[in-house]
């Protein structure tokens, strides 16, 4: 589905940014692998995709720098010849309890969460040239629940597809942009057993998901070549059920 085309992955180091980009080195893209400050793990990715007989090269930037993310598609643009694809994966899942969040970590959270992504989508459009291409942002259920211990990571994340949404109108027709929301995929460290199984039981199809779910939802929205602005959920139906 990719062949010949280049694919950036930000976050691409660890857990769901690594499997994205494993998985679309799998299907023929050039994987550009972002990462922050991860560089070795971002190099285990990059064995990873070639592993699998796909080809990926990896890029350093620090998302927080709205500069940084403006000039990482340029980079992959003219280091891999040009760019088709971004997925927006890095982001960070900070515990803010409510009556402790500070104005410094309200502001670390949104500008990794929804400033990094937007000025890169804006650079990335750019780089897509007359070709055009598809942007994918991940958000997440949380910002459609209640979370009282995340709830500067909720509020950034719903921007996300407010930020998809709005994208999508103004880049259309040339780039499609559209949002996957995953619910629990990949249970985060520390997660006691007996909460992963009360989630499940809150959760219609009442299992934890895998990194394969929220995959198949990227792939499909690369190929959906007649959807834009969607935010797809892959939460086993809690956004419904609550």
């Amino acid at each position: 589905m990719l062949a010949g085309r280049v694919a950036l992955v930000t976050g691409a180091g660890h857990r769901m940014g690594r499997a994205i980009a494993v998985a679309l080195g799998e299907d023929g893209a050039h994987v550009a692998v972002h990462h922050h400050d991860s560089e070795e793990p971002a190099r285990a990715t990059v064995k990873a995709i070639e592993s699998a007989g796909g080809a990926a090269s990896v890029f350093r930037a620090d998302l927080r720098d709205a500069g940084a993310a403006s000039s990482l598609a340029a980079d992959v643009c003219r280091a891999c010849g040009r760019l088709d694809v971004l997925v927006n994966s890095a982001a960070t899942m900070m515990r803010t309890p409510l009556d402790t969040v500070t104005p410094e970590q309200w502001d670390e959270v949104f500008a990794l969460n929804l400033r990094a992504p937007f000025f890169l989508s804006i650079a990335a459009a750019r780089a897509m040239g007359a070709q055009g291409g598809v942007i994918v942002n991940i958000s997440d259920h949380m910002g459609f629940e209640s979370w009282p211990a995340f709830v500067p990571h909720g509020v950034s994340k719903a921007g996300v597809s407010a930020m998809t949404r709005a994208l999508a109108a103004a880049l259309a027709p040339r780039v499609r942009v559209n949002a996957v929301a995953p619910g629990a995929v990949l249970a985060p460290e520390g997660w006691p057993a007996a909460e992963q199984e009360r989630y499940a039981k809150e959760t219609p199809l009442a299992r934890i998901g895998t990194p394969d779910d929220v995959i198949g939802a990227i792939r499909y929205l690369i190929a959906a070549t007649y959807v834009t602005g969607e935010t797809l959920f892959v939460d086993g139906g809690r956004h419904d059920a609550r």
